[in-house]
């Protein structure tokens, strides 16, 4: 079997994510690499695979899973700033995680290395970033 680049990583995770329930929940759209519109407001996915060696048996990667979700406004002290929307944030990144970790693909493992908050910068959004590893036997 060919050894898999990171187009198809990048494919499997979309697949995996547009065809499940995330798809609908979001105001937005699912996006690879840097595809999302730079002015977009709204709830989207964007997948990235930072890396995924060429040799054989196994091969092994490292993707990313970023959920956008706009900032709300709140008001402290009588002011008003943008804070992370944590409720939305946690529901969607919630149906993500559990696509991820329910889907079955043969001769791939993928696990959920890691999950945190982050502020994007320059807008007033956070984004959750689910870090995917691949260990590929085929």
């Amino acid at each position: 079997m060919a050894l898999k680049t990171s187009f198809d990583t990048d494919a499997l995770l979309y697949g995996i994510l547009s065809r499940s329930p995330l798809k609908a929940a979001l105001s937005g759209g699912i996006y690879v690499g840097d595809d999302r519109p730079d002015d977009s407001a709204a709830e989207d996915v964007v997948i990235n695979t930072l890396a995924l060696t060429q040799e054989y048996h196994p091969q092994r990667g490292v993707s990313n899973v970023n959920v956008y979700v706009s900032d709300k406004a709140v008001r402290v002290g009588g002011a008003e700033q943008f804070v992370a929307d944590r409720v939305r944030l946690r529901m969607l990144t919630d149906m993500a995680v559990e696509e991820l970790r329910a889907a079955h693909v043969t001769g791939l493992a993928l696990t959920i290395e890691s999950q945190t908050v982050l502020k994007a910068e320059g807008v007033r959004q956070h984004f959750t970033n689910i870090r995917v590893s691949w260990n590929i036997q085929g």
